[in-house]
C-alpha cells in the first residue's frame, strides 16, 4: 500500500459560517488527525466570522476567530506540515454582516455586495490585509459563487440595467487587482465564470469558451471545479476538461456530506469522491479538496465523516481495495470500519446510495398536527429508528468517539416516536377514535422527554467541537419543537376531553412535499431548510 498522497495538494475545507464554529483544541485535534491521514492542506471557510481590520461588526457575535488565534491556528498546522488557505467571500454569502447598519449601504441585494462601490473594495482590502498578516500560505479562496441576483437590487437602482456578465468580470478584475498588491494568488468558485461561457447552466456537457472570456480572468486567479452529487467518473472526466477550457491548471472541490442535518452521509460521500479522484488522478488535476460544509445550522459533527474522510486519504494515495481500507481504518481508530458507518442511520429511511435523503431533519422538527412531511412517512419507518437505536446505543460508550453514537442514538430514540406520530393522530381523530387518541397523548409526553435527552446529548457534543456562539438557534428550534409537542399534547387532550369540539388542523388534507397534490407514503426527500418544515407560516 502506499503511504504518500499523489496530489500536490490534498485538503479539507471546513465550514466554520453556518453558525458551528470549531474552537481551537478541536481544530488542533482536526489538524492532528488529517495530517496523520496525508491530508497537506487545511481550507477554513469563513464568511464572516474571522476578525478583520477596521471593521468592528463584521462577524460580531458569530464566534468568529480573532487574529491571534488564526495565527495559531496557521503555526500549529505548519508544525504538522500543514498548509492553511483562508477561504471568504468577496461577493455573495454574506448575508449575516448585513444584520448591522453599516452594511446595509454596500448590500446589492439578498447575500450579495455592491459590485463597483469602493467602500466594498476597502472592505475588501482590510479582508486581504488581515488575512496576509495571520497566514503563511500566499493562496486565499476568494468565493465569488451563486450571486444569482447579482446586479438585480440596489445596484441596478443606482446604476441602471447591465449585463450582470460584464458586473462580474469587473468586480472580479477589482478584486484580484487587490489581492495583487498584497502578494497574493486566489481561486475563485468557477460556477460563475462557467455560467457566463455555458449561457447560464452548470454540469452541461459541451461549452463553448470564447477568448475574450478567457482574457477577462485575471492571470492571478484560478477556477476551482466543485461537483459533490455524482458517482459517475465519466461526469467528472467531461466537467474537468470544460474547466479547464476556461483556466489551466484548475482545482477540484469534493463534498463529505456533513450539511443536510444531523447524520453523515458517508456512504454517498465515498461513491462520489472516489469517482472524483480517479478521475483527478487520471487528468493530472493537482489540487483537490473536499468541502464540509454545515447549511442551515451546522447539526452535523465534522468528526461523524471520519469513515469516508479516511477512505478518500487512502484512496488519493492510490489504494483503492475496500477490505484493505476497512482494516486499516479499524487499526488505526480501534473501531470497526462498518460500525462507525451506523452514524449514517444505516437501516432507516435515511440509507440510500443515490441521493442523501435527511428525515432525521425534516421529520424532527415537521410539525405532528400540520402534516408538511407525513406524505413521505412508510409503515415501518418508525420500527427502524428504534432498531437503530439499539444498534447506536452499543457503541456510545467508546473511548473516542461514543459521544458520537450517544447523539445519534437519542436522536433515533426521538424519531422511533415521532416518524409516524403525526400520521397516526391524524388517522384516529378522522376516525373519531378518542381511545387511539388518548394513547397518542401519552406518546407525546413520552416525545418530549426523548427530545430532553437528545437535547442534552446534543449540546454536549456541540460544547466539545464549537464555540458556543450559533447554539442559540439550536436552543430556539428544539425548544420551540419541545414547546410546540407539548401544546399538541393539550390540545389532543383538551378535544378528548370536550373542551375542543374539534382540531382544524388535522382536517386539512395531507399533501405532498414537493407540491405534487394528494400523496401519501412516497418515501424519504432530501429536505433542509428548518424555517419552511417547521411551519407553513411565516417566520
Amino acid at each position: 500500500m502506499s503511504d504518500s498522497i499523489k496530489f500536490r495538494r490534498f485538503g479539507v475545507m471546513l465550514d466554520c459560517s453556518r453558525n458551528a464554529v470549531m474552537n481551537l483544541p478541536t481544530l488542533k485535534k482536526w489538524i492532528d488527525l488529517t495530517a496523520d491521514m496525508g491530508y497537506n492542506t487545511l481550507l477554513l471557510y469563513t464568511e464572516d466570522t474571522y476578525e478583520v481590520d477596521n471593521q468592528p461588526y463584521f462577524g460580531h457575535l458569530r464566534g468568529r476567530y480573532s487574529q491571534k488565534e488564526l495565527k495559531e491556528i496557521d503555526d500549529y498546522a505548519f508544525q504538522k506540515g500543514m498548509e492553511v488557505i483562508p477561504c471568504i467571500q468577496t461577493l455573495a454569502h454574506l448575508n449575516a454582516i448585513f444584520r448591522w447598519p453599516q452594511y446595509q449601504k454596500i448590500r446589492d441585494c439578498d447575500d450579495i455586495l455592491m459590485a463597483g462601490d469602493e467602500t466594498v473594495y476597502a472592505l475588501i482590502e482590510d479582508m486581504f490585509s488581515t488575512l496576509k498578516k495571520c497566514f503563511r500560505s500566499r493562496i486565499v479562496n476568494i468565493g465569488m459563487d451563486e450571486a444569482h441576483m447579482l446586479g438585480r437590487g440596489q445596484y441596478q437602482t443606482k446604476n441602471g440595467l447591465r449585463d450582470r456578465s460584464e458586473i462580474l468580470v469587473d468586480h472580479l478584475a477589482k478584486v484580484a487587482e487587490i489581492a495583487a498588491r498584497q502578494g497574493l494568488e486566489v481561486t475563485m468558485w468557477g460556477d460563475m465564470f462557467f455560467r457566463l461561457a455555458s449561457g447560464g447552466d452548470y454540469y452541461v456537457n459541451e461549452v463553448h469558451v470564447s477568448d475574450e472570456l478567457k482574457a477577462k480572468i485575471p492571470s492571478n486567479a484560478n477556477l476551482i471545479y466543485w461537483d459533490y452529487y455524482s458517482s459517475d467518473k465519466n461526469r467528472y472526466d467531461t466537467q474537468i476538461r470544460l474547466h479547464s477550457a476556461i483556466k489551466e491548471d484548475i482545482w477540484f472541490a469534493g463534498g463529505l456530506w456533513s450539511w443536510t442535518g444531523f447524520a453523515p452521509h458517508n456512504v454517498y460521500s465515498i461513491e462520489c469522491t472516489t469517482a472524483a479522484l480517479t478521475s483527478c488522478l487520471e487528468n493530472n488535476v493537482q489540487n483537490v479538496f473536499l468541502t464540509m460544509w454545515g447549511d442551515n445550522g451546522a447539526e452535523c459533527s465534522k468528526f461523524s465523516c471520519l469513515p469516508s474522510l479516511y477512505y478518500s486519504a487512502e484512496y488519493a494515495k492510490g489504494n483503492t481495495d475496500p477490505d484493505a481500507i476497512k482494516k486499516g481504518f479499524e487499526e488505526k481508530y480501534g473501531i470497526p470500519f462498518d460500525s462507525f458507518m451506523l452514524l449514517d442511520l444505516l437501516g432507516t429511511p435515511n440509507e440510500d446510495k443515490v441521493e442523501p435523503f435527511n428525515p432525521d431533519k425534516y421529520i424532527m422538527f415537521s410539525d405532528c398536527f400540520m402534516g408538511i412531511f407525513d406524505s413521505t412517512v412508510r409503515d415501518g419507518d418508525a420500527a427502524s429508528y428504534a432498531a437503530c437505536a439499539q444498534k447506536l446505543a452499543a457503541l456510545q460508550d467508546e473511548p473516542t468517539w461514543g459521544y458520537l453514537f450517544r447523539t445519534m442514538k437519542t436522536l433515533c430514540d426521538v424519531l422511533a416516536i415521532k416518524m409516524d406520530l403525526g400520521v397516526k393522530t391524524r388517522k384516529a381523530y378522522l376516525s373519531g377514535d378518542k381511545k387511539a387518541l388518548a394513547a397518542l397523548v401519552e406518546d407525546y409526553g413520552k416525545l418530549a422527554e426523548k427530545i430532553d435527552l437528545f437535547y442534552d446529548a446534543f449540546r454536549s457534543q456541540w460544547e466539545k467541537e464549537n464555540k458556543p456562539h450559533g447554539f442559540d438557534v439550536q436552543d430556539v428550534r428544539l425548544g420551540g419543537l419541545t414547546r410546540r409537542v407539548l401544546h399538541c399534547q393539550d390540545r389532543l387532550q383538551q378535544y378528548i376531553d370536550g373542551a375542543l369540539d374539534r382540531i382544524e388542523e388535522l382536517e386539512e388534507p395531507v399533501l405532498d412535499s414537493k407540491g405534487n397534490g394528494p400523496a401519501e407514503a412516497t418515501g424519504p426527500v432530501s429536505y433542509n431548510e428548518w424555517k419552511s418544515t417547521v411551519s407553513a407560516n411565516v417566520i
